[in-house]
This record gives structure tokens, sequence and C-alpha cells, in this order.
């Protein structure tokens, strides 16, 4: 089944009246916030050309590291999201909002 049908069908259900259990649900909230970070690192280490490996050496991390987070594989602590941001030359911005989770990173403005 493809997602977007699979997602029709939850709202249906949803709309419906049905409802997930909490745990299906905090599990479903664990799943989109890794996935939002895992997207947010991809995209500015590729914004910046700069390869799993590259990133690595600048995070002080293992390429590995860097694969698991990007492949929302781990959570990651307060301060490895510190060095990540400091490697992507960044600001990291993390929204936490019941079902709107939105992770940025914003790049710093060297012009100034």
């Amino acid at each position: 089944m493809s997602h977007s049908r699979w997602k029709s069908l939850r709202e249906r259900k949803l709309a419906e009246g049905l409802t997930e259990p909490e745990d299906v649900a905090e599990a479903r909230r664990e799943i989109r916030l890794s996935m939002a970070l895992a997207k947010a690192v991809y995209d500015r280490r590729a914004e910046l050309g700069l390869t799993q490996t590259e990133l690595a050496d600048r995070a002080g991390l293992t390429q590995a590291k860097i694969s698991r987070i990007e492949g929302s594989d781990t959570v990651p602590t307060l301060p490895l999201l510190a060095k990540l941001a400091t490697a992507l030359d960044a600001t990291l911005n993390i929204a936490l909002d019941d079902d709107d989770t939105r992770v940025t990173f914003t790049a710093h403005d060297h012009a100034a």
C-alpha cells in the first residue's frame, strides 16, 4: 500500500471516530521528529556539498553516526546536536507542537 493511500485510509478512519492507541500515537510522534531531523541534516549537508564523511570529520563523529542520524536510526543527544549545528555552520531550530514538528538549520550569515 502506498504511503498516500495509507494516510488517506488512516485519516478516514480517524474522521469516523476511530482512535489509535496512545502508545501508537506516541511512537508516530517520535518517528516524525526523528525523520524531520534526518531530513534537515541531509538537506543542509547537501546544500553545503559535503559527504557524510566530511560532515563527520567536521563534527568529530564517525560517518556511521551521520548515516544513522540521516536514516532516522538514532536519537541524538543535545551535545551531539550542538556539534552538528556547528559542523553545518548553522543554527538548529526545532519547533514541536502536537502534530506539527519542524526541524530546520538556518545558515549563519558571515557577510556582516
